[in-house]
């Protein structure tokens, strides 16, 4: 058996932790023989719910589990730990502006930045999944000075997952034979889920069969505005499916995705495709063990290019609003990242 590995969540008590943290016990997100030490952080007002997670946790006997810590503080909550899920983020309330929401989640973002920074492992590897997740990793990472900013990315993942499930049922196949779609830019109502380079396990093009009228009017709206018709029908937001989502993500980072195939991440943009640099901005990679490289050589069509922009637009509107929140000790770091530098070694190589 290996050594364990240490995972922080953050938001633990919540409905997508509580649907994910029993499936990282169960070996879902690191392997059915990587034991896991989880680290369980909440609000102070949240600790007596975490308590009863943590009671299921036992009661579920998991034999990867190798032991459960409840925190009430980042500090305490991220000492030594490899992974990061930073689910719990501060909710838009009524009449609250966009920019009220994202000043108020800079505050809780730039505290666990400096956590990570003073207190995980250094080849930690962080996933933000609380909304605005973009602009979220952005203000940890900005706030993490003794950290890769490639160390840290914004789960654009389920909307991956909902345009490949989408087409699978427009086209009546298994999601797993839709290979090389993308999400492009924000984890919002801007995002572009691009498949004119999506195939099928055959070789088809997705594009050729679907009509085009009906993807840009229907299916690409309804992959942007998906988080709101669940919220509609069901009256709670998609926690399922968002902790699937978190999953898969992290399951590729650590272990390397299908070589065939690519999936969608929120990553510090070094200027490919010609969008600002140090935004962090969704692309199509591959993962290798730790390590992820942007799918380059792409031909992005007039199309394409329009839609991109505008979530890059917007992308750039978030910065503006909270880039007096910065530290401007890390600004020139983030602007000059370059992919071609030296990745940090793997997190699961790092363990004690």
């Amino acid at each position: 058996m290996r050594h364990p590995v240490r995972v922080a969540v953050t938001g633990a008590a919540g409905s997508i932790s509580y649907s994910m943290v029993y499936r990282i016990a169960s070996g879902e997100m690191f392997g059915p023989d990587q034991p896991v030490i989880l680290q369980l952080v909440e609000l102070p007002v949240a600790m007596n719910a975490l308590k009863g997670v943590a009671m299921e946790l036992a009661d579920g006997a998991y034999p990867l589990l190798h032991s459960v810590t409840l925190h009430d503080n980042v500090q305490e909550g991220f000492a030594g730990v490899h992974y990061a899920v930073l689910v719990g983020a501060r909710p838009r309330g009524k009449g609250m502006e966009r920019q009220d929401l994202l000043e108020a989640n800079a505050a809780i973002f730039a505290e666990q930045g400096k956590a990570l920074s003073d207190f995980a492992n250094p080849d930690v590897r962080v996933l933000v999944v609380g909304n605005p997740a973009n602009t979220n990793a952005l203000i940890a990472s900005r706030n993490a000075p003794n950290l890769s900013p490639s160390q840290f990315t914004a789960m654009t993942r389920l909307d991956h997952n909902r345009v490949v499930g989408m087409v699978a049922e427009k086209l009546g196949v298994n999601a797993g034979s839709v290979r090389r779609a993308a999400i492009w830019g924000n984890h919002s109502a801007t995002q572009y889920p691009d498949l004119h380079h999506a195939v099928l396990d055959d070789g088809s093009s997705v594009i050729d069969q679907l009509d085009a009228a009906d993807y840009r009017e229907n299916l690409i709206p309804a992959v942007q505005k998906r988080g709101a018709a669940i919220i509609e029908a069901r009256g709670l937001s998609s926690a399922a499916s968002a902790s699937q989502a978190a999953i898969d993500h992290m399951r590729d980072w650590a272990a390397g995705s299908d070589r065939h195939d690519w999936v969608s991440m929120g990553i510090i943009s070094d200027g490919s495709y010609g969008i600002a640099k140090g935004i962090f901005y969704s692309f199509p990679v591959q993962c290798n063990f730790g390590a992820y490289r942007i799918i380059q050589g792409l031909e992005i069509n007039e199309m394409s290019r329009e839609l991109m922009q505008a979530t890059e637009k917007e992308l750039l509107e978030e910065r503006a609003m909270i880039e007096h929140l910065l530290p401007k000790e890390t600004e020139e770091a983030h602007d000059n990242f370059s992919y071609s530098s030296e990745p940090h070694k793997p997190a699961h190589q790092e363990l004690t």
